[in-house]
């Protein structure tokens, strides 16, 4: 009986020889891809049906790169020439899997991690799904900043009677025509919801809580973004920061008169700092002094028809929608080690650093700095595991990227069978 339940617990055991990689978005697919080039093979385990699953599942239809391309190409392989300055999200989910077709990037789908941790008696990292426990010496991190939509608590919502949702399942205003919506967010995806709810004569009302920094997309035909990346190189942050924000009054003009409070700190600063991203407009500020978006302050209070405001006004909506952002998922399901936050599932070590957690533990994608941090992370530990790889290469033979453990012909080889005797252990 013992010996059968030990045979069973073993053939549900993947030996994988190169990283386990948790998650198939950019960040996953960039880390597998700069692995491959240096000859290291891995595994991409991942909990839906599809790769970039954010991108496919989770996003709104009018989404375009808030970024010019060159800024959100991942590492070996760029975007199509014919793309446009701004690709659309459905021209970026194309780019994801032609990345992936490029690099034979092929994850296994439907594999949701239920907890990863580092056993020190044998070095090895275990990933449990519902399906199987990965073993492997390295754990790549690669679920990102946003993982999870985040719903903050607000009183009373559970008594309103109309339609309740995040923008993760929001795809277009024409699910809300001609309706009274409240908008509870104002960083870019509260931005461009109500400004798509606008154009389906609905009437949004955009809930600013906190402080925020717009400004314009570009700035005398050029990227915002990318002015301010090349000012950094000669000029101090704080000094770059004063100069968008000189542009910003020059093109927008003031933003304080209709409801939106620049923060004290810069842009650049206060996104590398909090993470926290500058809006950048594309048409939403035009509409809100227009008065076709109304900005309103905090909410107080969700009443069956509508809300009440800090300000002591009430008004009724039809239906709310949530345009308050995601978070990692990281402390849910990472048991080992303490180089996350537990609240935030962020690493502990600031950017440039925060890729290597020790102990055969990396991160990918938590930079804060959209998916040119995301292919800095992944050259970093690529080079890093690939000096590990052929330390490990000289001493042996490695076989295929991944085996389930049963029987089968590669166990003839004896270093394999120690290796799997190793595993034994470990299950």
């Amino acid at each position: 009986m013992g010996s059968g339940k030990e045979e069973e617990k073993q053939s549900r055991c993947v030996w994988v020889h190169g990283p386990i990689i948790v998650g198939a978005g950019p960040s996953g697919l960039a880390a597998s891809a700069c692995l491959s080039e240096h000859g290291v093979p891995s595994l991409i385990l991942e909990k839906s049906d599809c790769i970039a699953s954010l991108w496919q599942i989770r996003t709104y239809d009018r989404l375009k790169l808030h970024l010019p391309k060159q800024f959100c190409e991942l590492p070996l392989y760029g975007f199509p020439e014919d793309f446009p300055k701004y690709p659309t999200k459905q021209q970026f989910i194309s780019y994801m899997e032609s990345y992936a077709s490029h690099f034979s990037i092929r994850p296994r789908f439907k594999q949701e991690v239920q907890t990863a941790y580092f056993d020190p008696s044998c070095e090895l990292w275990k990933v449990q799904t519902q399906d199987f426990e990965y073993i492997s010496r390295w754990l790549i991190v690669a679920t990102g900043e946003n993982a999870e939509p985040v719903i903050p608590e607000i009183l009373g919502i559970e008594r309103f009677r109309g339609r309740v949702v995040h923008t993760s399942v929001y795809k277009s205003g024409s699910d809300f025509r001609n309706q009274r919506v409240l908008v509870v967010g104002c960083g870019n995806s509260g931005m461009e919801v109500s400004l798509d709810l606008c154009r389906y004569n609905a009437k949004p009302h955009m809930v600013v809580r906190n402080t925020v920094h717009v400004l314009s997309r570009e700035m005398f035909g050029l990227s915002t973004f990318g002015v301010a990346m090349a000012l950094l190189k000669w000029l101090p942050l704080r000094l770059v920061d004063k100069f968008l924000l000189l542009v910003a009054n020059f093109t927008l003009g003031k933003t304080e008169h209709l409801g939106l409070r620049r923060p004290k700190t810069g842009p650049i600063e206060l996104k590398n700092a909090t993470g926290k991203t500058p809006v950048l407009d594309v048409g939403a500020l035009s509409q809100i002094r227009s008065g076709k978006i109304k900005v309103m302050e905090g909410v107080r209070e969700i009443t069956r028809n509508g809300a009440k405001f800090v300000d002591g006004k009430e008004k009724e909506f039809d239906s709310i929608i949530f345009a308050t952002g995601y978070k990692s998922n990281v402390p849910g399901w990472l048991k080992s080690g303490d180089f996350f936050t537990p609240d935030g599932g962020m690493p502990k070590t600031p950017f440039p650093n925060g890729w290597n957690g020790g102990d055969g533990l990396y991160a990918v994608g938590f930079t804060r700095r959209g998916l040119l941090g995301t292919a800095f992370d992944a050259v970093k530990i690529a080079e890093d595991i690939a000096q590990q790889w052929r330390t490990l290469k000289d001493k042996s033979n490695p076989c295929n990227t991944h085996c389930i453990l049963r029987r089968s012909p590669w166990q003839k080889n004896n270093h394999l069978l120690k290796e799997r005797e190793r595993e034994r252990n470990c299950c």
